[in-house]
């Protein structure tokens, strides 16, 4: 699983937000390692957890000859409070790391693949994940 070495703070705040107005990403919304990628068309926080599932369904996907990339990184921390604890009595532990997604980020990348096999492999992997995703090629975004 993957999770920062150090952290400067413990717990971080929720930043909610209008699900009405959610704002599309900025940064990595292009391919640059890869031939396709698998990119988010909603937004989310996923869990390393959640990555490392995919992680795996992807690295057999490609098997020896293929290549894949990961572009996010958890380094969020999650907390959450003990079971049947009642409201207040402050903040909860720190329980894992997640990665907040916004639509359009590009999240894994695969290459030397024929595009039947890469569209399968990024499929499964984005069945792992809890946001919608859009398999996309180089061509497509034109990186």
């Amino acid at each position: 699983m993957l999770f920062p070495k150090k952290v400067k703070y413990r717990k971080w705040q929720t930043m909610r937000r209008n699900p009405n107005k959610v704002p599309t990403e900025t940064r990595g919304t292009k391919i640059h390692h890869g031939s396709f990628g698998l990119k988010a068309t909603s937004s989310a926080r996923i869990t390393s957890n959640q990555i490392e599932s995919a992680r795996k369904v992807m690295s057999r996907g490609v098997g020896k000859i293929g290549k894949y990339w990961i572009r996010i990184f958890p380094d969020r921390p999650v907390t959450r409070k003990p079971p049947e604890m009642g409201m207040g009595k402050g903040k909860g532990d720190p329980q894992g790391f997640c990665f907040e997604v916004l639509p359009g980020r590009i999240m894994f990348e695969v290459d030397n693949l024929t595009p039947e096999q890469a569209r399968e492999t990024l499929r499964k992997a984005g069945s792992k994940l809890p946001v919608t995703t859009k398999i996309v090629s180089k061509d497509d975004i034109g990186a």
